[in-house]
């Protein structure tokens, strides 16, 4: 059994963007950031314009009594709510919380996903060497699709993330792609389809 509502069996997950930037590292990230939102609240508004699930998976930061509402109010508080303003869930978003690097560590994500009929999953987010690539080998071992649109994830550490998306595209299979490529079909309307990826690896 799958759940309500056709899509083209994709969901855009968004990792750990709904955030305080009051964390270690935070300085080194918040550039990839500024550039990512921009991308990514477009992305997100082609997603809901299609009608595919967008998913929120994000770190409690430890406040185990916290639920998703509390973590949003939380981050748009703070001095970076700029950054989060643009890309809020609104009331069709799912919202799963988690506590460790992957997505799917003790979270019920792959039950949602299997729900929704979903088979590929666009991640983006941050950290792209971190949550994302740990994200990517667990749904690739899942055996979902992957696509990780490159200008909608944020890096503490460039050389790394450089690093990440190419162990995601060769040992996960993953179609590394620009945001702008990733084409939604779904429920109310459609977006130009992905461009076939290019002989010889990654853009």
């Amino acid at each position: 059994m799958t759940g309500s509502g056709s899509t083209d069996g994709r969901a855009l997950v968004v990792i750990d963007m709904i955030n305080t930037y009051d964390h270690e590292d935070a300085e080194l990230l918040l550039p990839a950031a500024k550039q990512v939102v921009p991308v990514l609240a477009d992305l997100i508004g082609r997603a809901r314009e299609a009608g595919v699930p967008v998913i929120y998976v994000n770190d409690n930061f430890g406040r185990w009594r916290s639920h998703h509402g509390e973590l949003v109010e939380t981050a748009l508080s703070r001095p970076h709510a700029d950054l989060v303003e643009p890309i809020r869930p609104d009331d069709d978003s799912l919202f799963v919380v988690k506590a460790r690097h992957s997505i799917f560590y003790d979270t019920p994500l792959s039950y949602l996903l299997w729900q929704l009929g979903v088979g590929t999953v666009v991640l983006t987010g941050q950290v792209t060497e971190q949550c994302v690539l740990y994200s990517a080998l667990d749904a690739h071992i899942r055996h979902l699709e992957v696509t990780v649109p490159k200008d909608a994830v944020a890096s503490i550490h460039p050389h790394l993330a450089e690093a990440a998306l190419e162990m995601m595209e060769r040992n996960m299979g993953a179609r590394i792609v620009l945001a702008k490529e990733v084409g939604f079909l779904g429920t109310r309307g459609a977006a130009p389809e992905e461009t076939a990826r290019q002989p010889g690896g990654r853009r």
